[in-house]
Formats: C-alpha cells, sequence, structure tokens
C-alpha cells in the first residue's frame, strides 16, 4: 500500500510536513503568498477581489493596536494568527467545529512552528490569545457588515456588538493578491525589525 503524502511543497522550495512541521521549513514569502490566495467567508463576499486572510489579518494588527498598547512582539504574534492558513485553507467556524479536535491539533502545530521560526513563543500566552481573539472578532464584524452582507443586527448577534470608537475609520479592504502579499511582506518586516533582539 502506498503511502499517504503528508508535506506540501512551498514556492521556496521548502518542503512542510503537515503531521510535524519544523521552524526551518517555514518561509514569511509563502506564508504571504498563500494568504493573500486564501478567501475569507469561502469567497462570499462583495467586490472585485475575494477578501483575503492576508487583508484580514493585516485588520486584526490594526485593531490590536487601537485597543491598547502592544508590542511589536503581540503585533507580530496577531499577524501570525492565521498563518497556518497557508497550507491548510480557512473554514469557516461551523465547519470547524465539524471537523472536531483534529483540525484544532493540526493548526496549533503549524502555528508553533511558524512562532518558533519568527522568534515567538511556540504557545500564545492567554492574555495575548484573548486579545487578539476579541481584535478578530471585531474584525470578522467589520467583514461581515461591509463585505459579506450581514446586518450589523445578525452581526452584533454572532460577533457581539463593537465599540464603534475602536472601529471609528476602520474599512475593509480589497486589493489583487500580489498587493495584499506586499502589504504583509512590508508590515512583518517592519515588526520584525522592531521585535529584534
Amino acid at each position: 500500500m502506498a503511502q499517504t503524502r503528508a508535506w506540501q511543497r512551498m514556492l521556496s522550495g521548502r518542503r512542510l510536513d503537515l503531521l510535524d512541521p519544523t521552524p526551518m521549513d517555514v518561509e514569511i514569502e509563502d506564508i504571504a503568498h498563500g494568504l493573500a490566495f486564501v478567501a475569507r467567508w469561502n469567497g462570499q463576499t462583495l467586490g472585485d477581489w475575494p477578501y483575503s486572510v492576508a487583508e484580514h489579518s493585516l485588520l486584526v494588527v490594526d485593531i490590536l493596536e487601537r485597543s491598547g498598547p502592544a508590542t511589536p512582539a503581540e503585533r507580530l504574534t496577531a499577524l501570525l494568527h492565521d498563518a497556518p492558513e497557508y497550507v491548510i485553507g480557512d473554514m469557516i467556524s461551523p465547519v470547524k467545529q465539524a471537523v472536531g479536535p483534529g483540525y484544532e491539533a493540526l493548526d496549533e502545530r503549524l502555528q508553533a512552528a511558524i512562532h518558533l521560526r519568527f522568534g515567538l513563543p511556540a504557545a500564545t500566552p492567554q492574555r495575548l490569545k484573548r486579545r487578539i481573539k476579541r481584535a478578530d472578532k471585531l474584525s470578522a464584524w467589520l467583514e461581515a457588515t461591509q463585505i459579506a452582507g450581514f446586518s450589523k443586527t445578525e452581526a452584533d448577534r454572532f460577533f457581539g456588538r463593537p465599540d464603534p470608537a475602536l472601529l471609528d475609520g476602520l474599512a475593509v479592504a480589497l486589493r489583487p493578491p500580489a498587493e495584499a502579499r506586499a502589504a504583509y511582506l512590508a508590515r512583518h518586516a517592519a515588526l520584525m525589525a522592531e521585535h529584534a533582539p
């Protein structure tokens, strides 16, 4: 019987083992490229471009910064909060729940390798995880109401009613994947420069 392949060849030439990922097989260019081409909301959004996970991640960092002081490492963690999706894709929450704990375990292994690659703790501290989750939900609220067809009442029910001051002036950006990738890489480079010891 043939062995099942459990690795993904990346454009950088790296071969990422999904079941046993190592930091040495993680490259930011692969992450940025993959996330720029992964559509949130299963692609069910308004506009001429899909709303990518790369764009979402940039918005989450912006919201985290508005919510209070955040160190460069905390902002970098927020930028990378959905990074495993560059290889496993984005699934809406109901699908993740249906898949069960296997998806979560895979996501955690990939996240640990990604964090270690960029000098972060393998596991995100709980306090920071909660802050990023709040920013993630606020981002989802904005996305839901601006491009995914949700009413504000419906978005409030699923994602919580946001503080209007926290989101004032923020808008969902829709850009071609190449522009989203470049913006993600630029933010990563800036945060790495600030995070460097």
